[in-house]
């Protein structure tokens, strides 16, 4: 896809930003020229695009831990990591904090002088963080403890009596073993029945007085004292206590946070744009991208012009460059012809994208491009039908083609393939020449268009059409071989090639044979035809 192409981000906020703005292309030339600029700059500084890209990599989604902040259930890890962020972003703007330039419109944030001045360090939320939350938190938040010493009073008071009760607890098993004289004597802990102290039944006449008995075992007997089960109680209640008192401290944390949004969610809109922008010029850099020509006209003009997907995907073969020029008062509309297989439907989709990338603020797969703004792109590409409401391929085809027709304007790219293939030959035909007719001679609907079709019948309408031209991809014949050059020229096709694409694709010898025979029987019928039509309009 084009963004399996574009997406050289290095975040998960500069992906969704790249995403969202190919999603929504600019109609407004100011702020397209400023994306423009800022790709611009970072192709020209090499060394400035490779410290940006390094310095982003790898960087957690402010954006998302912002929102769990918002919603309160942003975990001390979260925490840790919208800090981590902060940290990079001084380093961030130390990278790019040397860029010149003024900024664009109040609050438009598409220059790069506008993105570094949109990093706000948030250097107060780095400190509440560091102050409030150790290095490395708990996974789990019932386990607590994720809460640094020193930041509240309370909790430390609650550590400080659960070490010296542990602390006592510890040297329980020495004390008793030297007063009661029973050296295999053990103090231990399990969650069912807590601490205790396990004495085996041989040194029973040895048990003191004030020892509880708690379990029986097969060996032994398991005890508590009053000091134990106080200093039990002690150290489970503090657990409790402590994490409680965790609990709301972290819930303080999040609403103070959270007040800090705005800031937040206004540093990772910069970093986001950053990653945008590295990842266009990277993409430019990489695959020879130029920088496209935009104004307000409604000419569309492509020197060596290149698909941007299959450019990258199809590496066995070269990729062929083709030029285009679409001009709403001298060549509206383009009658492609050609074989299957040739290329058409990937010169129609290159020069849609190329338009499309241009008003991302992209650079363009090009030697050169010039286009004018347009306000919508249409396509009628492909065919499939519609089983769950009853429409047939040709029925889609044909509310598509409806939708088109009933929407453009003079300021769209209309890309259209093979209209009218999916009924009989002299309708489609028909109504594939008075579409043509009616976007050429319909003011209200001029749109630049690039029609392919396997109508030659069509090519004879740049005849008496004056802004319809036509263009054919280049095909060389040698003896019973065909090499299609995928290069668009001047001119109309007079053959499709149906034969030989269906040799390539392997169906059975004697099939290929007598169909070669039925297209001479019927090339001859239809000289026939013409010929007594040329005699009988010669007799009138």
């Amino acid at each position: 896809s084009l963004l399996w192409v574009l997406d050289r981000t290095r975040t998960a906020m500069g992906a969704r930003l790249l995403r969202r703005w190919v999603s929504s292309p600019l109609l407004q030339l100011a702020p397209l020229r400023e994306r423009q600029d800022a790709v611009a700059t970072l192709v020209a500084r090499t060394a400035l695009r490779q410290k940006l890209v390094a310095a982003l990599a790898h960087l957690p989604d402010l954006e998302r831990l912002t929102g769990k902040v918002l919603q309160g259930t942003a975990s001390p890890r979260d925490l840790v990591a919208l800090r981590a962020v902060l940290e990079r972003a001084v380093a961030i703007r130390e990278v790019v904090g040397e860029l010149d330039g003024t900024s664009g419109s109040p609050g438009d944030g598409q220059t790069l002088a506008d993105l570094v001045a949109g990093l706000d360090p948030c250097g107060d939320v780095r400190d509440i963080v560091q102050r409030a939350i150790v290095e490395e938190p708990p996974v789990l938040l019932g386990e607590g403890r994720f809460i640094r010493p020193g930041y509240a009073a309370e909790l430390d008071g609650i550590e400080e009596a659960v070490k010296d009760a542990r602390q006592w607890v510890a040297g329980l098993e020495r004390r008793e073993k030297e007063r009661t004289g029973i050296r295999s004597l053990k103090v231990a802990y399990n969650k069912v029945f807590g601490y205790y102290i396990e004495v085996s039944h041989a040194n029973q006449d040895l048990v003191p007085d004030d020892y509880i008995r708690k379990q029986t075992l097969v060996g032994a007997e398991r005890y508590i004292t009053p000091d134990l089960k106080e200093r039990e109680a002690q150290i489970l209640s503090a657990d409790e206590r402590r994490i409680a008192l965790e609990m709301g401290l972290l819930s303080e944390l999040r609403g103070a946070l959270a007040a800090e949004a705005p800031r937040l969610l206004r540093t990772a809109e910069a970093l986001a744009g950053l990653d945008v922008y590295a990842g266009l010029a990277t993409v430019a850099v990489e695959r020879g991208y130029v920088r496209p020509e935009l104004d307000e006209g409604g000419r569309i003009e492509i020197v060596g012009g290149r698909h941007p997907v299959v450019e990258v995907t199809q590496r066995e073969t070269p990729f062929v460059p083709n030029d285009v020029t679409l001009d709403v008062e001298r060549e509206q509309i383009i009658i492609l012809t050609g074989p299957n297989m040739s290329g058409k439907s990937c010169f129609l989709r290159q020069t849609a994208l190329i338009a499309l990338l241009a008003q991302v603020g992209s650079f363009v797969p090009a030697e050169r491009a010039h286009i004018g703004v347009i306000d919508r792109i249409f396509s009628r590409v492909g065919a499939q039908d519609d089983i769950a409401t009853g429409h047939s391929t040709f029925m889609v085809e044909m509310v598509e083609t409806a939708t088109i027709l009933n929407s453009c304007t003079p300021r769209s790219l209309l890309i259209l393939d093979e209209i009218g293939r999916g009924t009989s030959t002299y309708d489609g035909v028909a109504i594939a020449q008075a579409i043509a007719e009616h976007l050429h001679d319909n003011p209200r609907r001029a749109a630049k268009t690039i029609f392919a079709t396997h109508y030659h019948e069509l090519t004879r309408l740049a005849e008496r059409l004056a802004r319809v031209r036509n263009y054919r991809m280049d095909v060389l014949e040698e003896g019973d071989e065909v090499v299609f050059l995928r290069k668009v020229v001047p001119g109309g096709a007079d053959k499709s090639y149906g034969i030989y694409v269906a040799e390539l694709a392997g169906l059975p010898r004697e099939v290929i044979r007598r169909a070669r025979q039925v297209l001479r029987e019927l090339e001859r019928q239809a000289a026939a035809d013409r010929a007594a039509l040329d005699s009988l309009q010669l007799s009138f």
